[in-house]
């Protein structure tokens, strides 16, 4: 997972065509899976007033909390808060949020409008009447893409910045997780959280209209390295057949979580089996980024991998769900570290880690918080000198 070309610096303007909003030169095939190493801020401090254990230099606060008005605002924070993204806004930025909750209990998702000292001065709801919208995606547009993990799961385009929220069922109905814009392909990339499910990309008719257009799987060996194709589902409507068993070839993933794009490579979590995917688009090639069963020595830092984001340093920051409740660090060069961990809190996940566009806040919730129940979820932000 060679990752040492990166362009460093921070993305102005071009922001919006990833989903971190940061760029990437291809990346060399088959290195070795990321190995513990110490972390680039140095070791994690005694926890903090919110429960935060993080390096010296960063500071956490809590933004909103489940069922409690978002200061600042007259909003009331939504249940389970799940995936998420920044969107520049002016001199400040939104965070929108997934409600990982059934319809009847809100589910959907909602945004916090930021001044540019980062204290919120609006909030509101930007769909609603879904079921269980875990992870997503942002568009190059500016739109969030809400993803129901249902089985007949549908990709919702949701418009921070005011619009009504419309389904996009030529993307497949199926137990959808996350979504990633791939600018250059113009395709959006969509796991499947099934134990044997796909990855899947859609390539539009028109690029920045979802309305129309063809899904297709990737399709490669049972390996864990090697080179991959994508064929057309048949029916992306998943009925009779599900798409993941409509295409002889595809191949399967243990439970699909988080997605990230930049310049010509995508990464993917699974799960399932602890597995961080980088799929290397200039040469049809993917591998392994990070696979606990493969830390050596031990004991593997990153379990319960789940929703995974980038810096404009090149670092992936990946979310546990479980696990010791932490956010660790792949770094460019194959390391992986802790950054952070969340005490008092171990029947919660991780969900929804976010960079402003200026790369030195991130966003992300503990989706039950202390109580271990989807009424209990915290947003926080964290503050300090990311690498940029």
């Amino acid at each position: 997972m060679e990752r040492r070309n990166f362009l460093r610096g921070s993305v102005v303007g071009a922001g919006a065509l990833a989903f971190s909003g940061s760029l990437w030169h291809g990346a060399a095939s088959f290195a070795a899976p990321a190995q513990n190493a110490a972390g680039p801020y140095g070791s994690l401090l005694a926890a903090d007033a919110n429960g935060i254990q993080l390096p010296a230099g960063f500071t956490s606060q809590v933004v909103a909390r489940t069922g409690q008005v978002v200061p600042g605002t007259s909003y009331t924070w939504h249940r389970a808060p799940d995936g998420g993204a920044c969107f520049a806004d002016g001199t400040g930025w939104i965070y929108v949020s997934n409600s990982e909750a059934s319809s009847s209990s809100g589910g959907g998702a909602s945004m916090i409008r930021f001044n540019s000292g980062g204290t919120p001065v609006a909030a509101s709801r930007i769909l609603s009447g879904t079921n269980n919208n875990c992870a997503g995606g942002k568009t190059p547009w500016n739109t969030w893409l809400s993803c129901e993990e249902t089985s007949t799961g549908r990709v919702w385009e949701t418009y921070p910045f005011g619009g009504t929220a419309v389904a996009r069922p030529a993307m497949g109905r199926f137990q959808h997780e996350a979504a990633a814009a791939d600018p250059v392909r113009q395709v959006v990339y969509l796991t499947e959280d099934q134990s044997d499910g796909c990855l899947y990309r859609f390539v539009p008719t028109t690029w920045g209209n979802l309305s129309a257009g063809q899904l297709q799987v990737l399709v490669a060996g049972t390996a864990t390295s090697g080179s991959f194709t994508w064929a057309n589902v048949p029916d992306p409507d998943g009925s009779p057949t599900a798409t993941r068993n409509q295409v002889s070839g595809a191949k399967r993933f243990n439970g699909g979580e988080g997605l990230h794009y930049a310049n010509d490579a995508v990464w993917f979590t699974t799960k399932g089996d602890n597995r961080v995917w980088q799929l290397n688009l200039s040469s049809n090639t993917y591998e392994l980024a990070y696979d606990d069963g493969l830390v050596n020595p031990g004991p593997a830092p990153l379990t319960g991998v789940d929703n995974i984001t980038g810096s404009s340093a090149g670092d992936l920051y990946v979310a546990e769900d479980g696990g010791n409740m932490e956010i660790c660090m792949i770094t460019p060069d194959d390391k992986i570290s802790v950054f952070l961990r969340i005490n008092g809190q171990s029947s919660s996940e991780i969900t929804g880690p976010a960079f402003t566009p200026a790369g030195n806040r991130l966003y992300f919730s503990s989706q039950r918080g202390t109580s271990g129940s989807s009424t209990g979820g915290i947003t926080y932000c964290v503050t300090g000198p990311f690498r940029t």
